[in-house]
């Protein structure tokens, strides 16, 4: 049993995606608290924080499951914690990152990373303008997005000037959207790098199939012009989706690296594809909600529940000081992570 007297709070809003988390605390005996994202309220007065460690696991595509106002309520909450000095998993730097596919672009742009050419526009009559500067097939991403909403593709201007003509573009819960080329991956595949405490942890291949996949593995558009069904990565294998384990580049590695150090990810993952035309490098999202990849220690090897828990007792505070893991689980057997179905 932890030292440790206030719980860990897991600052979550989806039912499904955490459960391995929980379980592999559980095992531990370490003391949590679920903190329910969707319903919450904090006290801006308060001088001290009940919990030990808050580790922020709020979803962008919480507005898909009508819990959007947990989205903006972070922000808050997350600036609240810091400003007590509570350590906090994926802090407000790494909030403001996550949800807004625009800063994202910024800092690809910042750390000179290649990207998929891009404008950003806060009203859907701009969507035109934006296209005339671009290649066609182009698509329609909303800054907060998530697990594929809010994506239409686009193959040619009248089909976007209809759409515009017809107000069929939504820019989504802040209005502000990317008009982005569409890129088609080489080899028919993207790749996801996942990171912990600022380095690789692993990466995954995920094939793609045909065009009904657009720049994100954790995105499907469907073909032509509609609106993408929800999908995560964590449910790739139970869809039939494809999905390895590789290593990447050395330099594609370092620059992960970058990004997260950049962002102040704890945990997370960035997502690249290499442009089938140019054979370049494209980087095209940033995840600091990482909520790993169904079935991983068939995929990768090894449990990354069991790391990210190594990692947070490394981050608990104890007696002024940062704990030690106490029963480190990297040498121990994995566990078999289930994952249910999203309904």
């Amino acid at each position: 049993m932890s030292l440790i007297q206030k719980p860990i709070g897991i600052y979550f809003e989806h039912p499904e995606w955490f459960k391995p988390l929980f379980a592999e605390l559980d095992r531990r005996e370490l003391p949590y608290e679920k903190i329910d994202a969707a319903h919450h309220l904090f006290n801006p007065s308060e001088k001290e924080s009940r919990y030990s460690l808050v580790v922020n696991r709020m979803s962008s595509s919480a507005y898909l499951r009508g819990h959007g106002q947990g989205i903006f309520h972070t922000a808050g909450y997350a600036t609240h914690l810091e400003r007590l000095g509570v350590r906090i998993i994926n802090g407000s730097a790494a909030t403001a990152i996550e949800t807004n596919k625009a800063r994202q672009l910024s800092l690809f742009e910042s750390l000179g990373l290649k990207y998929p050419k891009s404008f950003v526009i806060n009203h859907a009559s701009r969507a035109v303008d934006a296209a005339k500067e671009l290649r066609f097939p182009i698509v329609v991403k909303v800054n907060i997005g998530g697990s594929g909403a809010g994506i239409i593709r686009f193959d040619t201007p009248e089909g976007l000037q209809a759409a515009v003509d017809n107000n069929q573009i939504d820019l989504g819960i802040d209005q502000t959207a990317l008009v982005q080329e569409y890129v088609t991956p080489r080899g028919g595949n993207i790749h996801r790098v996942e990171t912990l405490d600022g380095k690789f942890l692993y990466a995954m291949k995920v094939y793609t199939t045909g065009e009904s996949f657009n720049l994100c593995p954790a995105e499907i558009c469907q073909i032509p012009e509609e609106q993408s069904a929800e999908f995560c990565l964590t449910e790739a294998p139970k869809k039939g989706i494809q999905v390895e384990a590789f290593t990447p580049p050395a330099d594609v590695i370092a620059a992960v690296e970058r990004i997260v150090a950049a962002a102040k990810i704890d945990v997370g993952g960035i997502e690249y594809l290499i442009d089938d035309r140019s054979g370049d490098v494209l980087f095209y999202d940033i995840n600091a909600l990482s909520n790993f990849v169904a079935d991983a220690v068939n995929v990768v090897g090894f449990d990354p529940y069991a790391r990210f828990v190594d990692y947070l007792e490394t981050q608990l505070p104890v007696n002024g000081s940062l704990a030690q893991p106490t029963a480190a689980t990297t040498a121990a057997p994995a566990q078999q992570l289930v994952t249910e179905s999203i309904h």
